[in-house]
């Protein structure tokens, strides 16, 4: 199962976005989710959307963003990226601009937050992106529909908010349900991993990769505690 640790790209500065790169890198991820900030996180957490509002407050040229990326690239060959951003925040770059920039670097796997602008989604598909669907842990219909259109992995919220699917009510029968819909996209989960024992739960319930977001972006700033942290949470998916 992959480790995939999240960045949130700009907060506090680009210098020690970069610097916890290298922490991630040096501590073993297996893949770095970097966000390009929303004016409007409406998905995201508080936490993230105050990091995010915190970057945009700093750098609201989203070339600021595209340029980081690439120096990102350029220092660390072989690093593996997902690029999280929401619909409106590509239609702020331009569609034509930011279909150019992921071509130009490379960039296959994105996390596309939205569906109120359709022809979007539809456009990154058609240029052979890989471009995720999300599904919440009740499993709504229309939700694993989108999924089937798709073209990149699920993400799969990993812990309940208190709605559940009448019969499929643990994550390892929510994905055992996934495959039996059809679904063969890599299932990666996120949303509420924060223990050891969690990760566990997703890694046993047959997920291909879990996000860690807040116990590591809490350590941002404190390199030696990052990588040791990083390393620790490999180590149970190891196990």
């Amino acid at each position: 199962m992959k480790l995939i640790c999240f960045l949130n790209h700009g907060s506090p500065s680009m210098e020690e976005s970069h610097q916890t790169v290298s922490d991630y890198i040096a501590g073993g991820v297996d893949v770095i989710e970097t966000d390009f900030p929303a004016e409007d996180p409406y998905y995201d957490s508080d936490y993230i959307k105050k990091r995010m509002w915190e970057a945009l407050a700093k750098y609201p040229n989203y070339d600021t963003y595209i340029e980081s990326v690439e120096k990102i690239l350029k220092d660390h060959p072989g690093v593996k990226l997902y690029i999280l951003i929401y619909e409106r925040t590509i239609l702020t770059i331009g569609l034509d601009k930011f279909v150019n920039f992921m071509k130009r670097n490379n960039l296959e796997e994105m996390i596309l937050v939205g569906t109120e602008f359709p022809h979007v989604r539809e456009r990154l598909i058609k240029e052979k992106f890989k471009v995720s669907a999300f599904i919440q842990y009740h499993v709504p219909d229309d939700q694993i529909e989108l999924a089937k259109t798709t073209t990149g992995f699920i993400y799969l919220q990993a812990t309940p908010d208190g709605r559940f699917h009448p019969v499929h009510k643990d994550l390892k029968s929510i994905i055992k349900y996934l495959r039996d819909c059809g679904l063969t996209n890599e299932i990666n989960c996120g949303i509420g991993i924060h223990s050891y024992d969690q990760l566990r739960m997703v890694k046993e319930a047959g997920a291909d990769g879990a996000f860690i977001g807040t116990q590591v972006l809490l350590l941002h700033g404190k390199s030696k505690e990052l990588i040791n942290k990083v390393k620790e949470l490999k180590a149970v998916i190891n196990e």
